[in-house]
């Protein structure tokens, strides 16, 4: 199960048996072995990269499982449970992830020395359960499902430019103006053409449709391009913080900004996770929530939140 696991992982043979420290071939029989064993193909070869089956990837996921819980009897049965060890999967957006989430792994890493992380940073929402992940950090309101989250921050959808464009084209007043300006759009803030508001008085919500000459799939970007002076654009308030500090950037448009959005730290399955898992989402959580406090996220400084 191991060297399965290490395998598609890596998706390749050579790679996992660098991995484990084997040799190529020995990792080739060893799946050959499991395969004839089950009575099933797990991989599929090619000449470049192995891929798994609908079989397999049902088969990784248990493996996942049933390891986890071999080391966790076993971490037990030798008095261990105190001290975390083994691999911990761990995903998160892309750019939340580099600015907040590695920080807080390399902390984590340095305080237990038993523990590896492999982070998965993607900007879609990933099947902790499918992926074989352990924690993820979601920037969403979360379905109703069989993952615990805990919420330890929010985010708010904020539109800004650089304070050269603002003098030079004027600030929007309200969503409708910005038909007359220049936009850049984000496609993971603003997936079609119209960007939501709410009123400012506190009625129905307002739909503006501007014309963006600039589209990315990338906040980076968008973030650069919006500095740059060539437009407005709306990202999450978190990935502008360095650029608001420096006075590169200026939020406008925010008595119209909509409801905020929450930040959990999810994780399936609570009462039987491994112990490393229970004391990195305790770790995460806490720091997520400092940062939060004091405003890292872009949101007001000193808001307190409660477990669920």
């Amino acid at each position: 199960m191991r060297v399965f696991i290490a395998v598609a992982d890596e998706e390749g043979f050579a790679p996992a048996a660098r991995r484990l420290s084997m040799s190529a071939p020995a990792v080739t029989r060893a799946i050959s072995a499991l395969e004839g064993r089950l009575g099933t193909r797990l991989l599929r070869r090619t000449t470049r990269v192995v891929r798994l089956t609908e079989a397999g990837r049902r088969y990784l996921t248990d493996c996942r499982r049933i390891l986890g819980e071999i080391e966790e009897a076993e971490a037990a049965a030798a008095g261990e449970d105190a001290e975390p060890r083994g691999t911990l999967q761990v995903t998160a957006s892309v750019n939340f992830g580099r600015m907040f989430i590695a920080p807080i792994v390399l902390e984590f890493l340095a305080r237990h020395p038993h523990v590896s992380v492999r982070t998965l940073m993607v900007d879609h929402v990933v099947n902790l359960v499918d992926e074989g992940m352990d924690v993820g950090v979601r920037i969403a309101h979360l379905p109703d499902s069989e993952l615990r989250g805990i919420p330890v921050g929010t985010v708010r959808r904020v539109v800004c430019a650089s304070p050269a464009y603002l003098a030079a084209h004027g600030k929007p007043e309200k969503p409708s103006d910005l038909t007359h300006h220049e936009t850049i759009s984000f496609s993971s803030v603003n997936p079609n053409r119209h960007w939501s508001f709410t009123s400012a008085n506190g009625g129905k919500p307002q739909t503006a449709t501007p014309e963006p000459r600039l589209f990315v799939n990338s906040a980076d970007v968008a973030i650069a391009a919006a500095t740059a002076g060539h437009g407005l654009t709306r990202v999450l308030s978190y990935m502008i913080q360095p650029e608001l500090r420096a006075g590169q950037l200026a939020i406008v448009l925010e008595d119209f900004e909509p409801p905020e959005i929450p930040i959990h730290v999810v994780y399936p399955d609570a009462r039987r996770a491994a112990s490393r898992v229970r004391a990195f989402v305790e770790f995460a959580a806490e720091r997520l929530r400092a940062l939060a406090y004091k405003g890292s996220f872009g949101t007001k400084a000193g808001k307190k939140l409660e477990s669920s």
